[in-house]
């Protein structure tokens, strides 16, 4: 039995923006929820104030026991994905994999890209990779492990709430500028944040700004590439350069990314949801294969389709969740 950070379900998220919290004081602090989408609720127990959650921190016991991930079934709630998340993380540096994905919604399982505020999303995101953390790295290595926030402001907020007390590096790719609000921020040098001691770098959603994803690409040049270092990429909402929601001609850069980057990339947990009658989930926990599942009448998951390559989510969509 292994003790992990909880907290219990957040419905109605209240996070509205990116500005940390003023102090640690935490007397007004109001409990709210987030769901598992299902009405069952989840494991989270969150805290409010002003316009930015704060986190109180429960123990937890899960059986941490391994089993085969190469038949893993959807998840029923967030306990049960992050322990798949690990063993799927684990599997991966095993077999050698240094530039890894973890991507699914914060919104609920069964939620869709836009159901949740953004910057409630990044706030339960915040609160899941504590969660993992507390899973997937050893106390031992704690010092070694380094996270990268988007920016410096929500490293300050990290370090007041969900990771507070941790022996975990956290750490930030931008810095705000005064131009902040037409999306400008200042570029942190990779170079110059990495340690010699480090060993494990998580980058916790780098989808704010654009130029938070060109940053990931220079740390894992400088400091990933060359080394037996890992770099993890958390809730990063990739399929948007993927997809090429950012046009290439007005975003270049990012448009390299897709063909220089991305290809490098070794996406071991994966969830995706499409709504619909029609609708189904894409999901994919390493070493397993690519599978496109729809929920049963009872409750259950069935596989419609499996592929050992991520299909595109335009053809999950168009062709093989119509066809069944």
């Amino acid at each position: 039995m292994v003790m992990a950070t909880s907290y219990s379900s957040m419905a109605n998220p209240p996070f509205t923006s990116k500005t940390p919290l003023p102090n640690k004081q935490v007397s007004n602090w109001m409990p709210t929820t987030i769901s598992n989408g299902d009405g069952t609720g989840g494991m989270f127990s969150v805290a409010r104030r002003n316009s930015r959650i704060g986190f109180q921190v429960h123990a937890v016991t899960g059986d941490q026991g391994s089993r085969n991930v190469s038949d893993v079934k959807f998840p029923s709630d967030y306990p049960e994905l992050l322990m798949q998340a690990k063993e799927a993380a684990e599997s991966a540096l095993k077999d050698g994999k240094q530039l890894m994905e973890i991507e699914f919604p914060t919104a609920g399982l069964q939620s869709v890209p836009g159901d949740g505020e953004g910057g409630n999303e990044m706030t339960g995101s915040m609160l899941l990779i504590r969660e993992f953390c507390d899973r997937f790295v050893p106390a031992e290595k704690a010092t070694r492990t380094r996270v990268f926030f988007p920016e410096a402001n929500e490293v300050t907020f990290a370090r007041q709430s969900a990771f507070e007390g941790c022996s975990l590096k956290l750490d930030y790719l931008t810095k705000p500028s005064l131009f902040e609000d037409f999306g400008f921020t200042t570029k942190v040098k990779m170079a110059d944040r990495v340690k010699p001691e480090d060993e494990t770098f998580l980058v916790a959603y780098p989808y704010f700004n654009v130029n938070e994803m060109l940053v990931v690409e220079e740390l894992y040049k400088e400091a990933v590439v060359g080394t037996n270092r890992k770099l993890i990429i958390f809730n990063g909402e990739l399929d948007r350069i993927r997809s090429g929601y950012y046009p290439s001609f007005f975003y270049p850069k990012l448009g390299e990314l897709s063909k220089t980057f991305l290809p490098k990339l070794d996406t071991v947990y994966y969830i995706h949801n499409f709504k619909g009658v029609k609708g189904g989930t894409l999901f994919r926990c390493y070493p397993g294969p690519w599978k496109v599942l729809r929920k049963a009448t009872s409750g259950s998951y069935i596989c419609l389709h499996q592929q050992e390559e991520m299909p595109s989510l335009k053809e999950v969509a168009l062709n093989i969740l119509p066809s069944v």
